[in-house]
């Protein structure tokens, strides 16, 4: 797929991962959906400036299906259309199984799995109808491998490779595409303020020894994104982590 004047929607690009996958596109010619739970600033906005694409916001919550439906049909009524989604929007709420609340677990689960499945689900019709579209879907190792205190997290991530697996196969023969991309230890917020010692731990299981970047992640998004004969796969961006 040619990216140049496409659209793109990016759910939770408000920052990391899915911030520097929209940058990625818009770099590349695409025309990008910011989104987020709350209304995007103007400062994210003008990042965009010198990209010469058109760059709108659309706030909502993935987690509600009609809101979704809403965001997607915003997105289709000011751009013409969303050829590209990429369900990046996630939380955690890590504790130990026996500890875990059922709010803590079902919420996660709302937000990483049913709003993978609300935004999918909200332009199929389109890009079946379009006979195009692709669609990336953000795992992680975790949905993979497991993790202790992560249960709800690593089920919900699991959840999105089994879905994606599902859906690929429904809608392939309609020239839509469904992938998978799982990041393992991305440099992030989250990293950023952990102790060296765990931090060396971290980096002692990963044959690299190194920290992923997110603009790496986003250089995976647009190659599955690009690439017209892939679909139902998984990509591991882990420097080795979860290599067999």
């Amino acid at each position: 797929m040619e990216l140049s004047n496409k659209n793109v929607f990016v759910t939770g690009s408000t920052r990391g991962i899915g911030l520097a996958i929209a940058h990625k596109f818009a770099s590349l010619g695409a025309n990008v959906v910011l989104n987020g739970r709350s209304a995007i600033s103007d400062e994210l906005l003008a990042q965009f400036a010198n990209y010469g694409v058109k760059v709108i916001s659309v706030s909502g919550d993935v987690s509600d299906n009609a809101d979704a439906k809403r965001m997607v049909e915003e997105a289709v009524e000011t751009l013409g259309s969303v050829d590209i989604l990429i369900n990046n929007a996630g939380i955690t709420k890590d504790g130990m199984a026996l500890r875990m609340s059922e709010e803590d677990f079902e919420s996660v689960l709302k937000i990483n799995l049913t709003g993978t499945f609300n935004m999918t689900q909200a332009v199929l019709k389109p890009m079946t109808k379009a006979r195009a579209g692709a669609i990336i879907n953000l795992s992680s190792v975790v949905g993979l491998t497991g993790n202790a205190g992560q249960a709800n997290y690593a089920a919900s991530k699991a959840g999105v490779i089994g879905f994606s697996k599902s859906i690929a196969r429904e809608v392939a023969a309609r020239n839509v595409r469904i992938n998978v991309i799982a990041p393992g230890f991305i440099e992030s917020d989250m990293t950023a303020v952990l102790s060296d010692k765990i931090k060396d731990a971290m980096m002692g299981q990963i044959p690299m020894k190194r920290f992923g970047q997110t603009e790496e992640v986003a250089e995976v998004a647009v190659f599955l994104a690009k690439q017209e004969y892939l679909t139902g796969q998984v990509l591991a961006i882990d420097g080795g982590l979860t290599m067999q």
